[in-house]
C-alpha cells in the first residue's frame, strides 16, 4: 500500500488485507488463531499504517514496480503488437494471393477451354456452322455465290 500511514483506510482496503490474510492461511503461513486475531484487527482498522503492520511479515507483498521495469513492460508489450500485425499482414497478403492465383487460373481455363471449342478464335467462312437444327452447308450460301458472279459470266 503505497499511500501514507496517517490516511484513513476504505471499506475496500480492509477487504483487500482480509483477502490477503485468508490466502496466507491457506497457505499455511497463519495459524487459525492468528489469522482471527488479524482479521479482527484488519476490519477495525482506520489507517493504512495499522493495515500495513498486519501484512508487513507476511511474503508477497505487492513491491512498486520501478521505471525500468515499466518501461521493459512497455517495451514487451510493445512488441507483441507489432509481432501481432506483422502477422496479421501476411496472413492477409497470403489470402489475397491465393484469391488472385485461382482468379488467374480460371481465367486461364477459360481462354484455353474457349480454343478449343473456337469460342476465341474467328470462325472459317468455309467451315460448316451448327446453330441447333439450323445448318448452313459446306458449299457458299446462293446469295455469295450470286454476289461473286456478273451475269456477264453466264453463257
Amino acid at each position: 500500500m503505497p499511500r501514507s500511514a496517517t490516511l484513513r483506510a476504505s471499506d475496500a482496503d480492509r477487504e483487500a488485507v482480509a483477502d490477503r490474510l485468508h490466502k496466507a492461511a491457506v497457505e499455511g503461513r497463519i495459524e487459525p488463531e492468528e489469522l482471527e486475531e488479524r482479521l479482527h484487527k484488519a476490519l477495525r482498522a482506520r489507517t493504512y499504517g495499522d493495515l500495513r503492520r498486519l501484512v508487513a511479515d507476511l511474503p508477497g507483498t505487492a513491491a512498486r514496480r520501478s521505471n525500468g521495469s515499466l518501461a521493459l513492460t512497455a517495451l514487451k508489450l510493445s512488441v507483441r503488437v507489432v509481432l501481432a500485425l506483422v502477422v496479421i499482414a501476411a496472413v492477409v497478403t497470403v489470402a489475397v494471393v491465393m484469391a488472385a492465383w485461382w482468379i488467374l487460373w480460371l481465367v486461364l481455363w477459360m481462354t484455353l477451354r474457349g480454343r478449343r471449342y473456337g469460342w476465341a478464335r474467328p470462325r472459317s467462312k468455309l467451315a460448316p456452322t451448327s446453330m441447333g437444327f439450323f445448318t448452313m452447308p459446306n458449299s457458299r450460301s446462293h446469295a455469295a455465290h450470286f454476289c461473286r458472279t456478273s451475269s456477264r459470266s453466264w453463257p
